[in-house]
């Protein structure tokens, strides 16, 4: 495993007690220039689990809490007129940093939820005619409460597909929980957390990922994994963005695993977080029906 990449998932062991598989798929999908959707129960440690993120990648962080009430000008910013220039400057909002943490996303509108879709997709915004580039990099991860829940809405389809994985976090085992209620040494370790990857070492962990080899093989097992999604009842249909998803995970994946190419296997991984949001039909899917989903299409496809 590259030092960089054991680093960051010792460092954040020290904050985010008992979750290093949700840390590596979180750190997957951040390396595959994706963004992350986390759907649980509120108390979870969903806030922490992204600000551990971000101040150990050494990214700038805003936190939006969405609300019925939120705006899009909340999220962008305003254009406000300065009398002694004679002209209107851009008050940045929130979006323009460079760790987003969407909190309870699907608290909030549609027409709200809809301001990150430009911003999520093509990585700019759009305020009065203006094209707006954002920092690079941009990593949005948004939570969300299960769907049952009173005061949410409905993420749409089209907000759906823009996040490369969504991801559970689950309820800590009973040794990590019992530390969690005893005391607040998870929250002490991580106001003693360091930038464990920087700037450099971020940019050559993005090249590194690239460099990770596909096969032909491997590109047809994807191609299969997305024909029988649509062939099969039981399910919606992966879309074309939804596979290349899969590659760019599955490349991600071998690489956090130590390997300049990427097996089945690491397709297998990444495939369920990838694509359960995509897939579900119905709209009281739960997240563990998502998941049984994934693994029947798994088992559907063959290998080669």
């Amino acid at each position: 495993m590259n030092k960089q990449i054991q680093k960051f998932l010792e460092s954040a062991e020290k904050s985010i007690l008992g979750k290093q598989h949700e840390t590596k798929m979180a750190l997957c999908c951040f390396l595959s220039h994706g963004h992350l959707l986390i759907e649980d129960v509120p108390g979870m440690g969903k806030t922490t689990f992204a600000k551990t993120m971000a101040k150990l990648l050494d990214l700038t962080f805003a936190r939006i809490q969405f609300t019925n009430d939120l705006m899009p000008s909340d999220l962008i910013g305003i254009q406000m007129f300065d009398a002694k220039e004679g002209k209107f400057n851009l008050i940045h909002g929130p979006i323009f940093h460079q760790f987003i943490l969407a909190d309870e996303l699907n608290r909030g509108t549609p027409k709200t939820q809809s301001a990150l879709l430009e911003a999520m997709e093509e990585r700019q915004v759009t305020l009065d005619g203006d094209t707006i580039e954002l920092p690079a990099p941009f990593f949005v991860v948004a939570t969300q409460n299960p769907r049952s829940q009173i005061g949410t809405h409905h993420l749409p389809e089209s907000q759906l597909d823009r996040f490369m994985m969504k991801i559970k976090i689950g309820y800590p085992e009973s040794q990590y929980e019992k530390q969690i209620i005893s005391n607040d040494s998870h929250t002490e370790n991580y106001q003693k957390l360091s930038p464990a990857i920087n700037h450099t070492e971020l940019n050559d962990l993005y090249q590194s990922v690239r460099s990770v080899t596909v096969s032909d093989k491997l590109l047809n097992y994807v191609l299969a994994l997305l024909e029988n999604s649509r062939t099969n009842n039981s399910f919606q249909g992966l879309s074309p963005r939804a596979g290349k998803d899969i590659v760019k995970a599955a490349k991600a994946w071998a690489f956090i695993s130590g390997r300049d190419f990427v097996l089945p296997d690491d397709v297998q991984a990444i495939l369920a977080p990838v694509i359960s949001h995509r897939l579900a039909p119905f709209q009281n899917q739960s997240y563990d029906q998502d998941h049984e989903l994934s693994k029947s299409l798994i088992k559907m496809t063959k290998v080669d």
